[in-house]
């Protein structure tokens, strides 16, 4: 026992490097999924120009139709080949955030949608343009219906950023890799790593489901 608590002590500065990598990663890439689903959202509501609907579906469809890890392989492997070389950091930030930002963007139009008409009618006759009411009124009632299912997917991407360590960047998993491939000790460094993701997973999934519990009474009350 004792030697099994010496050896996580000694990985653990390498681990904790990663792991500040992956929750750093996890951060960037969610802000800018965001920027990306809200301009999505937006082309694909109703009164949104013909183009602006036609790239978004398109756009959306073609993320959602291929995996996660065939895109982070596209634009680190494939790109430099048209003449776009990104460092392994930008490229994981970049497949993260297209990657998610379409499937939130569904989440985000639903939330839009979702939104009472009354309230779309009532700007417009209080002589608003769209570009003025949507983001100051559409949105923020939209929030509350969307903020736990994105709760769900910040979580789902904190644990699909062990896929970046497919493209060389140092994260957790990445880390984890090294000193299993040094050490042979696959058994302990592997359910280390599980158990830490685990730790910080869980827990931020029963905080959405209380979010969410308390959003919902909040609409009853």
């Amino acid at each position: 026992m004792n030697h099994l608590i010496n050896d996580y002590i000694e990985w653990w500065p390498q681990l904790w490097a990663g792991l500040q990598l992956t929750v750093g990663l996890t951060f960037a890439s969610m802000a800018v999924a965001l920027a990306i689903a809200i301009t999505l959202a937006l082309g694909q509501i109703h009164g949104a120009p013909r183009w602006a609907r036609i790239c978004s579906v398109v756009f959306v469809e073609l993320i959602r139709g291929t995996p996660l890890l065939l895109q982070l392989f596209y634009i680190f492997y494939v790109l430099p080949y048209f003449g776009i070389k990104l460092s392994p950091i930008v490229a994981g930030i970049a497949g993260l955030s297209i990657n998610y930002g379409a499937y939130l963007s569904e989440v985000f139009r639903a939330g839009i949608e979702a939104v009472d008409r009354g309230q779309w009618e009532a700007s417009r006759a209080l002589g608003m343009r769209s570009l003025q009411f949507v983001p100051l009124v559409i949105l923020p009632q939209a929030a509350r219906i969307v903020l736990p299912p994105t709760g769900n997917y910040f979580i789902s991407m904190f644990k699909d950023t062990a896929l970046v360590s497919t493209i060389s960047l140092g994260d957790l998993m990445f880390r984890g890799q090294l000193i299993a491939s040094e050490t042979f000790s696959y058994i302990k460094i592997y359910s280390f790593i599980f158990l830490i993701y685990l730790a910080i997973s869980y827990p931020a999934s029963r905080a959405v489901v209380g979010l969410e519990r308390y959003l919902r009474r909040g609409r009853n009350a």
